[in-house]
């Protein structure tokens, strides 16, 4: 059983719903709830290291191994009460999970049915399953501390930037998008494809 990984992440292996981390020349593919991908998204670069504690799924319906990734050891421990709740399996409820876990605890803990049913896939009879099967029994996520989060730079603002290094300015696109994320990662308050530019124009002469 994998209870945890830490190994390099690789941009091209990043997607939507997963990642494939690399541990020891082994690529992981390990299902990230969109909350934590979004965080993940924000502070990482090119073969930067990621840890992740594994919540390891695995039964007789579902004989495919599913690894699904949390950032602490907490927010798995909710993850693993979550899939307690009757029709709740681990890939549904990774596509539940769109908000930070401290908020579902705390709609669970107020029995905030309509709050729930803003989750993706919940409607009010798993709502309601969910209040009956948890309630009581996750306060305490309700108390982790928020983790300032980063503004998003507009897709469109990356690819513009992008192709300008590499079609005019002749890099490579791995570079080119290294670059660029340095430059987010250093100012991530950029609001244009101007800012970014001269973002990463100061990285180079440093």
């Amino acid at each position: 059983m994998i209870a945890y990984l830490k190994g390099k992440i690789k941009i091209n292996y990043v997607h939507d719903d997963r990642i494939t981390l690399i541990v020891n020349n082994i690529g992981y593919d390990v299902l990230i709830p969109s909350y934590a991908m979004k965080e993940i998204k924000g502070r990482l670069t090119e073969n930067d290291e990621l840890e992740l504690y594994i919540s390891y799924n695995q039964t007789e319906r579902q004989p495919k191994p599913v690894l699904v990734g949390f950032p602490n050891s907490l927010d798995k421990e909710f993850f693993e009460l979550f899939i307690s709740v009757e029709d709740i399996g681990p890939s549904a409820a990774v596509k539940a999970l769109n908000k930070p876990v401290r908020e579902i605890a705390r709609f669970i803990e107020d029995k905030d049915i309509k709050a729930l049913r803003q989750l993706k896939g919940i409607g009010e009879r798993k709502a309601e399953k969910i209040v009956a099967t948890l309630k009581g029994k996750v306060a305490k996520y309700a108390l982790i501390k928020e983790v300032p989060s980063c503004p998003e730079i507009p897709e469109d603002f990356i690819k513009e930037v992008e192709d300008v290094l590499v079609k005019q300015l002749g890099h490579k696109y791995p570079e080119a998008r290294k670059m660029i994320e340095d430059a987010i990662k250093r100012n991530p308050a950029i609001k244009s494809s101007e800012e970014l530019f001269e973002e990463v124009y100061r990285g180079q002469i440093r």
